[in-house]
């Protein structure tokens, strides 16, 4: 596809966010969920890797299983998936909240959506071609089921010095109010770090309150998605999406960017032993 004229950037640094439809071909979302969803079938759980994922009880959450997928990946429930045994509500298919964070590097189907010309084209559009992929994740957004994701910004879990994390939000199928598409306040990044999220000396994870300022709830505006639309993300940005009660799932993949030559700290939960980082470029 060939980018939009609009100054991208100016719009970017002024708004926190752009949204791009149509920047994905719908056959290669289609190919990337059916792929995810392969994925999810080959997956057994064990007791050790029935880990959930949940933003409001983020660091009671944090368990090793989650603390070690920054090299791996690795799948995470959704809260509601269990019930009061310990048993599946419904098919694991129907039951994970996610997968990542490196599949973007260790699956090649990943790799391949990840890592594109028309990507590098825009990173460099935007101002930040030197920039290298540090995280992915693959979000199902289940029917009925799929989790709330409370306001916050993505600079509170992938820390850099100076500010540098920005995220790429792609919607692998139609993201609409009924489903749990994403809220964002336009020019919310302008506001300084709330929150650090980070691995706590004696095990686990913590937050560091750097501002009791919450999050806002008001002022956000809808970001409705069409499948192959492509969302940008300043790391500031305040963001969230609804739970899910809709019969229709919401899958979307994103991709998170820093700058390399920004600080990253050793106690940032996310820790990637043994995989290079890369950039856009193929």
């Amino acid at each position: 596809m060939s980018l939009p004229t609009t100054d991208l950037r100016t719009q970017f640094e002024q708004e926190g966010f752009c949204v791009l439809p149509g920047f994905v071909a719908p056959e290669r979302c289609d190919e990337l969920r059916h792929h995810a969803n392969e994925l999810v079938a080959a997956f057994e759980p064990d007791e050790q890797c029935r880990s959930i994922f949940s933003t409001n009880e983020q660091t009671r959450t944090s368990d090793d299983y989650f603390l070690g997928s920054g090299n791996e990946i690795r799948y995470f429930f959704e809260p509601e998936a269990f019930d009061d045994d310990g048993e599946l509500r419904q098919p694991i298919e129907l039951s994970i909240n996610k997968f990542g964070h490196a599949a973007h590097d260790l699956d090649p189907i990943f790799d391949r959506f990840s890592r594109t010309e028309t990507l590098a084209s825009l990173a460099s559009e935007l101002g930040i071609a030197d920039h290298v992929l540090v995280q992915s994740m693959y979000i199902f957004k289940q029917p009925h089921i799929g989790g709330e994701v409370v306001s916050h910004d993505d600079h509170t879990f992938i820390w850099t010095d100076p500010v540098s994390c920005v995220g790429f939000w792609f919607a692998i199928e139609d993201a609409t109010l009924e489903n749990g598409c994403m809220w964002a306040q336009p020019g919310g990044h302008l506001h300084a770090p709330r929150k650090r999220f980070r691995r706590a000396a004696e095990g686990g994870t913590t937050f560091d309150i750097l501002d009791e300022d919450p999050y806002p709830r008001e002022g956000l505006v809808p970001l409705e998605a069409e499948k192959g639309t492509l969302i940008v993300l300043h790391g500031l940005l305040p963001h969230l999406s609804g739970a899910n009660r809709s019969d229709r799932s919401r899958h979307a993949y994103t991709l998170h960017t820093i700058d390399p030559l920004a600080a990253y700290p050793e106690d940032n939960w996310l820790q990637r032993p043994g995989l290079p980082l890369r950039g856009f470029t193929p």
